[in-house]
């Protein structure tokens, strides 16, 4: 099971961490994917983090503002947040898969989401 957390209602120009803890297995073996989608769009990725460690941004208007890392004693792949904007509004989701893609076919095990929302 995934289970995102950390989502909420935040101005523009603030923060958010939002955290994907993993239970009933073990990150350390897996890529961690975080993917967005806003209503009437397509589930977009975000970032990735491999199970070694190496993060890829998939999303080019994310790049210098989220920070994906991970902490495989705590079972928890992190998304930090900032410099958020309006459209960053979305549910975020956590995905598992073996390597870091950005199709959403590339991952097959899929947390409820969280939902972000930025307003003024």
């Amino acid at each position: 099971q995934l289970v995102e957390s950390g989502g909420g209602l935040v101005q523009p120009g603030g923060s958010l961490r939002l955290s994907c803890v993993a239970s009933g297995f073990t990150l350390d073996y897996y890529a961690i994917g975080w993917f967005r989608q806003a209503p009437g769009k397509e589930r977009e990725a975000v970032s990735c983090i491999t199970s070694r460690g190496s993060s890829t941004d998939f999303a080019d208007s994310v790049q210098g503002r989220f920070t994906i890392s991970r902490d495989n004693v705590k079972n928890t792949v992190y998304l930090q947040m900032s410099s958020l904007e309006s459209e960053d509004s979305a549910v975020y989701f956590c995905a598992r898969g073996h390597g870091c893609v950005q199709n959403v076919r590339g991952y097959h095990y899929w947390g409820q989401g969280t939902q972000v929302t930025v307003s003024s």
